[in-house]
């Protein structure tokens, strides 16, 4: 089985430091960044939405119906299945927590992952629809967080693993245990339909200032073994409301906020790509309550998300006009 510790002895995917000793700190060396206090200073709100966004019931409603009828354009596979990476912390079981508690039509949350350094299970969960029969054509699986160097994260090879569709549900990921073809319920021929068709990455914008250095290389090492097998990336910039005061009081300031905006900026560089494919959101955690705007954040990142899966099926499958299947 080839490794991809990255010259880590434990095979963590964060620790890919390089060979070598660290060259002497610089007297010139800036210092490090600060963590962003919660709102920091207000800055002038820019006169108008840099991203457009209709804050309305009807927008809502439509979202709602763009989601539930979504059906992968591949017949030989039922759902679209999303995998959510993102360091310990980011947001992403609340994320999923959030998005099923619109549909539910009342604020939910579900059992996370975890934060255990010692094991962890993947778990996919149906998003269903608002008459809660069958499940829309949208699957959001949730793994443990990728360390931040004291903790253990998943391994490169464990990822792609699960992005290959090797990886049966319900595993329980252990560090000393890498899954291989003799894991039980490993998948040696995995069809379409058990691979993952997107992936979206989850950071706090919170923390973007205080990620570690070598998260910048996880990622940007993370997406490029990603694209080498075709699936394409977008990322979630997540508790925007803990950096904008007003975006707090008023989710619809989030695309006039000036530091939000910043803030992606920040989250693009630590990823390697382009703002276009990050989303800010807004999760549901102390409320009680949904929120009609809130609701119209989470579910515009379901349909941008949506839209990478279905590019997924277009570069993996024949025309329709020439086959009915896959």
């Amino acid at each position: 089985m080839t490794s991809f510790s990255f010259g880590n002895p434990s095979g963590s995917l964060f620790a890919l430091s390089k060979a070598g000793p660290e060259p002497a700190p610089s007297t010139t060396e800036k210092p490090e960044n600060k963590p962003l206090p919660l709102f920091p200073a207000a800055q002038p709100k820019l006169e108008s939405q840099w991203r457009d966004v209709e804050w309305t019931e009807e927008q809502k409603t439509s979202l709602m119906k763009t989601v539930s009828s979504y059906r992968p354009s591949c017949e030989e596979v039922p759902q679209a299945r999303v995998l959510l990476l993102g360091p310990v912390g980011s947001g992403k079981s609340s994320f999923i927590s959030s998005v099923q508690s619109v549909f539910n039509g009342k604020v939910t949350n579900r059992a996370m992952v975890g934060s255990s350094s010692t094991s962890f299970t993947k778990k996919s969960f149906n998003i269903h629809g608002q008459k809660k029969e069958d499940p829309t054509g949208l699957v959001l699986c949730d793994v443990m967080g990728l360390g931040d160097g004291e903790m253990i994260g998943l391994t490169l090879y464990d990822i792609l693993s699960i992005i290959k569709g090797h990886v049966p549900e319900g595993h329980k990921f252990s560090p000393d245990q890498p899954v291989t073809s003799d894991t039980v319920g490993y998948l040696k021929r995995p069809t379409l339909k058990d691979k993952i068709h997107c992936v979206a990455f989850v950071v706090d914008a919170s923390k973007i200032l205080t990620y570690p250095k070598g998260l910048t290389t996880t990622f940007q090492q993370l997406r490029e073994h990603i694209s080498d097998l075709g699936v394409h990336q977008v990322a979630l910039l997540t508790h925007v409301d803990q950096i904008c005061s007003e975006t707090a009081k008023d989710v619809t300031q989030v695309y006039k906020s000036r530091i939000i905006r910043d803030t992606m900026s920040k989250a693009a560089t630590l990823l390697g790509m382009s703002i276009s494919y990050i989303i800010p959101v807004k999760n549901y955690s102390s409320e009680l309550d949904l929120d009609e705007n809130t609701d119209v954040l989470l579910l515009s990142a379901v349909d941008h998300i949506l839209q990478y899966a279905e590019l997924y099926f277009q570069d993996n499958t024949k025309p329709r006009p020439i086959s009915n299947f896959c």
